[in-house]
């Protein structure tokens, strides 16, 4: 039906373009225009061009009825004006170029006719161009996959002639995915609306990595949360500094967790932790009695046997630069929010070394259970900076890595999960907590977490 509807919608414009367009201009630049059969016809000739194409410009699809979010409908729309746009202006000028080369005749018009075919030329060039901004500021103002990249490539390639079909036609078709994707998930989380299927007993605590904090407009988490929540399930986040030591963010996670439980009188939590938040919680459930407010810790991608990569790079740069790096961090985390960052602990506790000993100091609780994730790059190509450059750095000492842990290092507790694709890139250590809100093939990182809270929930946490 949708396509069907793109063709109907296609056919008006075209219909505007070759009857009613080329009356319009034949009758305002007629010698008898003021003829009132003429002004009647010339009225509802522009009525009868512009109610339908103002429609379609509104209303792309030609219904209004609300099939997916806002935004997603939004996008979709954009979509389908630019596909609109593509269509009739190939159509359009193939049709123009034969007519002026083998049958326009007539010659007997002289200056007011060519006058004519210039204002039907110029009407055409101006309804094209509110089909194309129109669809061109719904896509860049709402697509999440075209990314910067793609955004940039479409302003500079919009004035290479052929050069900008090839760039429409690569931007249409990334958001037409995104838009197939997002109504799928829709649908989904209409039919499952109902199940609550995250709806834990106890509820979540999102524990952040290192050089990152929670902050309120720009989520750590990505859409991971959003998806949670439509599902049923309660969150919060863990709030520790950004850069600091393990024991120090350990002791603010245990403030933290009590505080929730107070309030709530929940009992206890979820722990869902990515990178170094894996080693804070531990140490909060172990070295700060928050095993009692604790159902289950899942760490993601955490170095739980430290990072060997780590250690060569502090043995070899010099005490004086790691200074003067870690006075520059620190001064522009206490800008982001830390109370007191210390680049350099949060460094040195994510040593292979340091987290030898963390391990013989911070023991499994028996009444918690502990569960791991780990995800692996396949190449350096696959992540984003600086993951793709540390990648083979932590490749040649740690080996099959996410681009700052290894494998090794990740797996933890009673089950471990591994996530990758069989083809092409792989998971980061930024795309298994959707830090760059990316579809990625093979791997819907938002349904990873639904499934993975589901399963807490039927094991009775």
């Amino acid at each position: 039906m949708k396509h069907l509807r793109k063709m109907l919608s296609a056919l008006i414009i075209l219909i505007d373009f070759n009857l009613l367009i080329p009356y319009i201009t034949g009758v305002s630049t007629h010698s008898s225009f003021f003829i009132p059969k003429r002004i009647l016809g010339l009225i509802a000739a522009c009525l009868a061009v512009l109610l339908p194409f103002v429609y379609i410009n509104i209303f792309p699809g030609l219904t209004a009825r609300k099939t997916s979010t806002r935004r997603n409908q939004f996008l979709e729309d954009g979509v389908t004006l630019l596909q609109l746009f593509l269509a009739t202006t190939i159509t359009q000028s193939l049709f123009l170029l034969l007519y002026f080369l083998f049958l326009r005749h007539d010659t007997s018009g002289g200056f007011a006719q060519v006058v004519r075919y210039l204002c039907t030329l110029f009407l055409f060039i101006l309804m094209e161009s509110v089909l194309f901004w129109n669809g061109i500021i719904r896509v860049y103002t709402t697509s999440v996959q075209l990314g910067i990249k793609w955004r940039i490539i479409g302003i500079v390639c919009g004035w290479i002639p052929l050069v900008h079909i090839w760039a429409l036609c690569r931007i249409i078709a990334i958001c037409s995915r995104e838009v197939l994707f997002e109504n799928e998930k829709y649908l989904l989380d209409q039919v499952r609306a109902t199940s609550q299927i995250c709806a834990t007993k106890y509820p979540l605590l999102l524990v952040h990595g290192v050089f990152f904090r929670d902050f309120r407009f720009f989520n750590y988490w990505g859409r991971i949360p959003f998806a949670l929540k439509q599902n049923g399930a309660l969150i919060y986040y863990g709030s520790q500094q950004s850069a600091a030591s393990i024991a120090s963010c350990g002791q603010e996670l245990a403030k933290r967790i009590k505080d929730i439980v107070e309030q709530t009188g929940c009992g206890k939590v979820n722990i869902i932790a990515h990178s170094k938040g894996g080693l804070d919680s531990r140490y909060a459930i172990s070295a700060c009695g928050m095993a009692p407010y604790t159902a289950s810790l899942t760490t993601i991608n955490t170095p739980h046997r430290g990072c060997i990569f780590a250690d060569y790079l502090l043995d070899k740069i010099p005490e004086k630069v790691q200074r003067s790096v870690a006075r520059k961090y620190n001064a522009a985390l206490k800008k982001c929010g830390d109370s007191n960052p210390d680049f350099l602990s949060a460094v040195h506790d994510l040593t292979a070394s340091s987290c030898e000993h963390l391990n013989e100091k911070l023991p499994n609780h028996p009444d918690v259970y502990y569960q791991s994730v780990g995800s692996q790059m396949n190449c350096a190509s696959s992540g984003r900076f600086p993951l793709n450059m540390a990648y083979p750095l932590v490749r040649h000492f740690d080996g099959a890595n996410d681009g700052l842990v290894c494998t090794e290092s990740a797996r933890f507790g009673e089950r471990f999960t591994l996530l990758t694709t069989q083809k092409g890139r792989g998971i980061s250590h930024g795309d298994v907590i959707d830090l760059n809100r990316e579809n990625i093939p093979g791997f819907d990182v938002r349904e990873f977490y639904v499934h993975l809270v589901c399963e807490l929930k039927e094991k009775g946490f």
